[in-house]
């Protein structure tokens, strides 16, 4: 009997760090971890489709910029949050509090963050296949140098 697969759309793969291609691999070795260097060893092609996760050489330089959007963001939500419930005042200090809470805030999700915007970045240059099973992935060693990884 086939084994049924699991519907995700874009947004819960995405956010899952799934692979884009087949949205069942994951992207990553382990799961979050406070360990940074742990935290982003990434797999070097989906263990599901087989998907190369590392495109080419500095493939993940533009994942600074979706990182940088995201804690804007969560940063002009939470802001938003807490005006709306404690307040803001120039007479007192609730707004340098708000600074604190918001600066502890992105510092113990910044190593989900990371992932989210590795996920979010190679999803917008890999397309989503419902027929990987038929086609091979993207053939992309003409990319990588690997004399040249790391050599920046």
């Amino acid at each position: 009997m086939p084994e049924k697969r699991v519907s995700r759309g874009y947004i819960s793969s995405a956010v899952s760090c799934r692979c884009p291609r087949c949205r069942e691999g994951k992207l990553f070795q382990s799961p979050v971890s406070a360990n940074l260097k742990k935290n982003m060893v990434m797999n070097k092609e989906c263990p599901v489709c087989g998907q190369p996760t590392e495109i080419e050489v500095g493939f993940y330089y533009g994942t600074s910029y979706v990182s940088y959007a995201m804690t804007v963001g969560l940063s002009l939500i939470s802001l938003a949050i807490w005006a709306l419930t404690i307040g803001l005042s120039v007479n007192d200090n609730r707004f340098f509090i708000w600074m604190g809470v918001n600066a502890a805030l992105l510092i113990l999700l910044q190593p989900w963050l990371m992932r989210l915007s590795r996920s979010l970045w190679i999803s917008w240059f890999v397309k989503y296949d419902p027929e990987w099973e038929h086609h091979q992935p993207e053939d992309v060693s003409e990319r990588l140098n690997p004399d040249q990884a790391n050599n920046w």
